[in-house]
């Protein structure tokens, strides 16, 4: 279903292009129908011309509510389920300029490139900010097995949405869990079934976006999933 949304989205423009490209020749087919049906001699023209007006008519009806399926799909189901309209996974910048940490000086002191801010107070190391974006079960380290509940807060400013996704830790390929449209504080995100995975380490992180689409830095845990429990 979200596949499907997502398609309809991305190519409604060309979907209603070829829709409307197909009316007008079968408007075009319905006319001449028409004309025929209203000059027919004979029997057999008039009934070969109600065949085709008949047909013609039908596939009309047929492409407009076509139409009509596609904007009730992308205008009112498709904000309804966020991950119809969600942003591509957003991938490593190569371009991106390093931070560069200086080995500690002789008093133990730690300096860091001249220009490279260093990290605020609030935001922690995996990203996460606590009372915006926040993943607090699992917690960071924590092994996990079967259905996992995935606990934290997706409340920030101008709130659009949220999705929390997970990748191995040895990959960067990130698959979308769960995503939701009403924002959290300290309370179910979503489910996370790890029943069909390899057990290893994962990267599970938590992506909020706000309501102009913009995402913010992603909250991120590693947890190790175990083997499911025995039936």
């Amino acid at each position: 279903m979200d596949g499907i949304l997502r398609f309809l989205n991305e190519y409604e423009l060309i979907i209603y292009l070829v829709i409307g490209l197909l009316a007008a020749w079968q408007l075009r087919k319905f006319i001449a129908a028409w004309d025929e049906l209203r000059s027919a001699a004979f029997g057999l023209e008039e009934e070969s011309a109600q065949i085709r007006l008949n047909s013609a008519a039908v596939v009309l009806v047929l492409l407009i509510i076509s139409a009509i399926v596609v904007y009730g799909a992308v205008t009112f189901l498709g904000p309804a389920v966020p991950v119809a309209n969600q942003l591509p996974t957003p991938t490593l910048d190569l371009l991106a300029t390093p931070t560069i940490t200086l080995q500690p000086a002789a008093g133990g002191e730690v300096l860091e490139e001249a220009g490279t801010p260093g990290p605020t107070s609030e935001l922690n190391s995996s990203g996460c900010l606590p009372g915006e974006i926040m993943i607090s079960s699992p917690e960071d380290g924590e092994a996990v097995r079967d259905v996992v509940q995935v606990e934290g807060t997706a409340n920030i400013p101008d709130f659009g949405f949220y999705k929390f996704e997970v990748s191995r830790d040895d990959a960067d390929n990130w698959l979308t869990i769960q995503a939701g449209d009403t924002y959290k504080v300290e309370e179910s995100l979503g489910f996370w079934d790890t029943t069909q995975l390899d057990p290893g380490i994962y990267n599970l992180r938590l992506v909020v976006f706000d309501n102009t689409g913009e995402q913010r830095d992603p909250c991120q845990v590693t947890v190790t999933v175990d083997p499911p429990s025995s039936e």
